[in-house]
């Protein structure tokens, strides 16, 4: 087929050359004056192959992801492959991020690199985990967990910085979003009330770390505004392990979303018109998205089909910073224990029994009797004397 193209191209080039008419030559070709004119203009007796089709790919592509940027994808991918570890692509931006490489291309152009170097292929065979058994927190019905995380800082257009609050619940997909302008106790605390006036309290709160969910790093026992808002209502809090993001990996996964979604399409100049785009936005992903881990329905449809019975808190009783300490209830925490034996609990170290090396725990902070437990599993190996400020 190809060689019969070229054979028409050269035969309606030598009768161009042989002083027939254009009209007359392209008439009996079906072909336009602007073909026949694109052929002659090529014609050379030099080289043989210039009726051949020449590629159309553009000369420069300023768009590109870096050359260096993609070898550092690959090399990411395969490590990761070979040491047995999730290679996604989130995987992937995770590892680079830590790795601090500039700029960290985002999960689709991570994608769109690994098949062209052709390393999209998967493990066969069943995927068996590497790691240790963590102790999940159940999220078989609306509002049975939250995962709740801060985006920021985050700017408007002008020199307007915020943060933005995100929860999500894991059953159902389930967003609540509110921007805040600082990290500060009393912003924390009013937006996660407001999301909580939207979505509900939750029987437990997943969050990571972050110093404006526990307090003050130099004050690790005084029980942050957060810490005081859940015994309030009755929430179980529960921080993740230091470093390991995937633990609150459906809220993350929300929040490149919102990254990619909201923050690099709508345009906006004030707070008051961010908090409205935020609710907007906030519905729209509740109502019109949908999701493969509840039938194809979406989070506003699968929480009418549940008919689950949700709490709300007052709209009149806001919390106000300094909350009052509490006198009973507790509070929780993951963490991986390494060789050296030591449990981290907001910097402060305590020594563990062996049994517990290479593997998650959860130390739990009793208010009411001043002590800090620790559970492998459901069996209680330590108690140690906790003194609450």
């Amino acid at each position: 087929m190809i060689k019969q193209i070229q054979k028409e191209r050269a035969s309606a080039v030598r009768r161009y050359l042989a002083g027939e008419t254009p009209e007359r030559i392209c008439a009996s070709l079906g072909k336009t004056t602007r073909w026949l004119y694109k052929w002659v203009s090529r014609h050379t007796h030099d080289d043989p192959a210039w009726c051949e089709e020449h590629s159309r790919r553009p000369l420069s592509s300023p768009y590109r992801t870096p050359a260096e940027i993609e070898e550092i994808v690959e090399m990411v991918r395969l490590s990761l492959y070979n040491k047995g570890l999730f290679c996604g692509n989130q995987a992937i931006q995770w590892e680079m991020n830590d790795m601090e490489v500039q700029p960290i291309p985002s999960l689709s152009t991570i994608g769109r690199i690994l098949r062209r170097r052709e390393l999209n292929h998967r493990r066969t065979g069943r995927y068996e985990p590497k790691g240790k058994k963590y102790p999940e927190l159940p999220a078989m019905k609306p509002n049975q967990t939250h995962q709740l995380d801060l985006v920021g800082p985050c700017y408007l257009t002008g020199p307007t910085r915020f943060y933005s609050l995100h929860a999500i619940d894991p059953a159902i997909n389930r967003c609540g979003i509110e921007p805040i302008p600082s990290r500060s106790a009393q912003s924390v605390l009013d937006a996660v009330y407001a999301v909580w006036q939207r979505m509900g309290i939750p029987e437990n709160l997943q969050v990571d770390n972050e110093l404006a969910f526990f307090g003050s790093p130099a004050h690790p026992r005084s029980m942050g505004p957060l810490i005081r808002l859940c015994f309030h209502y009755g929430v179980n809090l529960w921080f993740i392990p230091p470093s390991e993001p995937w633990r609150n990996g459906v809220v993350e996964k929300f929040n490149d979303h919102y990254r990619q979604k909201f923050l690099g399409k709508i345009t906006m100049t004030s707070m008051t018109e961010l908090r409205q785009e935020s609710l907007a936005f906030e519905h729209r992903h509740n109502s019109t998205y949908r999701y493969s881990k509840i039938q194809g329905k979406t989070p506003l449809k699968a929480l009418a089909c549940m008919e689950n019975k949700l709490a709300f808190p007052s709209k009149t009783d806001v919390p106000r910073h300094p909350l009052k300490k509490p006198e009973e209830g507790r509070y929780h925490f993951v963490r991986f224990i390494r060789s050296d034996r030591r449990l981290n609990i907001f910097g402060e170290m305590f020594s563990v029994t062996p049994e517990t090396q290479y593997e998650y725990v959860v130390a739990t902070i009793d208010v009411k009797e001043q002590k800090l437990k620790l559970f492998l599993g459901k069996t209680q190996l330590e108690e140690y004397n906790y003194h609450l400020r």
